[in-house]
């Protein structure tokens, strides 16, 4: 029997597909995507804020359930909770996703240099707009 996948739209770290892969998931139908009226904030790890004209970049990848459990119940992870974004495909196409998110922020005071630094790495790797990179901090 085959195992139901999910469309994940990633913005942190797990936009690498190594880093998933070592985390013992196996990311199917990878594609570069955005989603609209966000800005990402970076605390101790990545989220998304709620920012009219703004756009986050990451990927949409294919989870399991069991996948996406086994991800998010790190210790350091278990307060993001999913969300349904419409993200915009590099294709050109518009689809429906989970997106994990804090539901409260990282203020806007907190600062994770090593993070924003690993993620501006990650951005890079996968091809994201150079502006985007530039604005990760």
């Amino acid at each position: 029997m085959e195992t139901r996948r999910l469309d994940v739209f990633f913005y942190g770290l797990f936009m690498d597909q190594q880093l998933l892969i070592a985390m013992g998931v196996q990311p199917t139908n990878i594609r570069l995507a955005s989603v609209r009226d966000f800005a990402l904030r970076i605390g101790e790890r990545a989220a998304l804020v709620r920012e009219h004209s703004g756009r986050v970049y990451g990927v949409v990848v294919s989870l399991s359930h069991y996948e996406l459990d086994m991800l998010y119940s790190e210790p350091s992870l278990r307060a993001y909770r999913p969300e349904a974004v419409l993200a915009d495909i590099s294709n050109g196409e518009v689809i429906a996703a989970l997106c994990y998110n804090l539901p409260e922020p990282p203020s806007s005071e907190e600062h994770n240099t090593e993070y924003a630094s690993k993620l501006r790495l990650a951005a890079q790797k996968i091809g994201l707009p150079a502006e985007y990179i530039a604005s990760i901090h």
